[in-house]
């Protein structure tokens, strides 16, 4: 049954990059312009340049040839070259995409260490005056759109009280060589005289875009977990447990909590894929050089090999997490496979 399952998950995985890679393969006949400058990103070459890009990139050939060679190019790493900067559009990902991931996987952490308690106390006290706080803050920060909060932050914590920077990932005084592009763990790998002082400082970068970030997956979680629990605690062993004297904290820290977060680990894996889109916002607000503010830039300044390859590298994470959040939700709930047992 395993395997089936695994079968039928890595089938549709498959199809979905099938699809996402003819997709962004025909982006450079949808674009404007030339489609030897689309796809090569080479701008008014000459006629013995033009004649080695078409060669190289089959374009007088049949269309199946052509998207062969994208998939083949894409496998070993030949993205094009940005319009803009004249650089590889893969090197830039391999360089942005770690600042979006760090982001994203901070913010998710402050979600899961916020939400998932709210939650729980939420239905601990339902009906009762902590689950009506919980539950308007949730709708609260639910509500209000991120880019606003972003904003409403800033006038607030970096121009009003001067706490935050506005924009970064770190103070122009610290140096830091990029080695894995991880701005925190750099600095600890690096590990030069003012180590401290860095650390501290891209901390400060870091918080508000990471508060910012965080708001809609917490308040996603915090409802998912209260609902979640509410559902358990309606169970028939929970019923029955409640009639042998245990307290409602003994029935949820002993008896409810395994099963009320099944389904919420799948909900985090879900929320980790929001999370890359809600970034390039926040990105764009905070300054943060990742791979979704190079996006955003690209699009108004009509770059279009780099739009193409920052599509499929957003694209392709995200499938990727859908996935993962799938398999580990497959984990540790094998009842779920049942469930699922002829879904495509």
């Amino acid at each position: 049954m395993l395997f089936e399952y695994l079968l039928r998950r890595l089938s549709l995985l498959l199809f979905m990059v099938f699809t996402l890679t003819v997709f962004t393969f025909s982006l450079s006949y949808l674009f404007p312009g030339e489609l030897l400058a689309n796809v090569s990103g080479q701008v008014n070459p000459s006629f013995s340049q033009s004649q080695q890009l078409t060669e190289k990139y089959h374009l007088n050939e049949g269309v199946i040839v052509q998207y062969l060679a994208f998939l083949q190019r894409i496998l070993h790493g030949d993205w094009g070259v940005s319009l803009s900067s004249g650089q590889s559009v893969f090197d830039h990902v391999v360089k942005l995409f770690p600042a979006t991931l760090e982001l994203c996987v901070y913010a998710l952490g402050v979600a899961i260490l916020v939400g998932i308690p709210s939650g729980i106390v939420a239905s601990a006290y339902h009906k009762r005056w902590p689950e009506k706080v919980i539950n308007s803050l949730s709708l609260l920060g639910f509500s209000v759109p991120i880019f606003w909060l972003a904003l409403l932050l800033i006038m607030i914590f970096c121009l009003g009280l001067g706490l935050f920077p506005m924009s970064g990932r770190i103070g122009l005084l610290y140096e830091v060589e990029p080695i894995s592009n991880f701005i925190l763990l750099d600095i600890v790998l690096q590990g030069f005289p003012y180590q401290g002082l860095a650390f501290v400082d891209a901390l400060h970068h870091l918080a508000l875009p990471t508060i910012v970030l965080a708001m809609y997956p917490t308040t996603v979680l915090i409802r998912f977990t209260r609902d979640s629990m509410l559902d358990v605690l309606e169970q028939n062993y929970i019923k029955t447990a409640r009639a042998k004297g245990l307290n409602r904290r003994q029935l949820i820290m002993h008896h409810a909590l395994r099963n009320a977060l099944l389904p919420v680990i799948k909900q985090i894996g879900l929320q980790f894929s929001t999370l890359i889109t809600l970034a390039m916002i926040t990105e764009v607000i905070f300054s943060w050089p990742g791979v979704g503010r190079w996006l955003i830039d690209s699009i108004y300044q009509r770059d279009y090999p780099a739009i193409q390859g920052g599509l499929l590298a957003v694209s392709m994470f995200v499938i990727l997490a859908n996935m993962l959040a799938e398999f580990s939700h497959t984990l540790f709930d094998p009842i779920s496979r049942n469930q699922a047992h002829g879904k495509v």
